[in-house]
């Protein structure tokens, strides 16, 4: 909140506030987003979609992130969609491997759709 006055807010299409704890307090709490995205990562397990239900359900988007690592880890991916979609069937997955650059071009498109929403009101 504090950081909000330094900004030009006028000279902004998007804000990200990321939240570095758990995946519980995010969806409880509004703070006037416009949208609510998750980042998984296939290194954290395949148990958090059912772990925090509440998040996944919140959420617009979700980012299921270091992919590229799936041939290397037990992860069921199948499950894992499957899970997210019965939480929430609105929200896209992403699948995204930032170390080979892989699925962001549909993530930041999808951003951009979402900022055009917005900005039309």
């Amino acid at each position: 909140e504090d950081a909000l006055g330094d900004l030009d807010l006028d000279a902004l299409d998007m804000i990200v506030i990321e939240n570095v704890g758990n995946l519980v307090c995010p969806a409880e709490f509004d703070i006037g987003e416009a949208a609510k995205v998750t980042v998984l990562s296939v290194t954290e397990g395949e148990d958090k979609p059912l772990k925090y239900p509440l998040m996944f359900k919140e959420s617009k988007a979700v980012l299921l992130n270091k992919v590229d690592l799936l041939p290397y880890i037990p992860y069921d991916l199948e499950a894992v969609k499957e899970d997210l979609y019965n939480l929430n069937s609105n929200a896209p997955v992403f699948q995204v491997s930032g170390l080979k650059k892989e699925g962001i071009q549909p993530w930041v498109d999808w951003i951009r759709s979402q900022i055009e929403c917005v900005k039309k009101g």
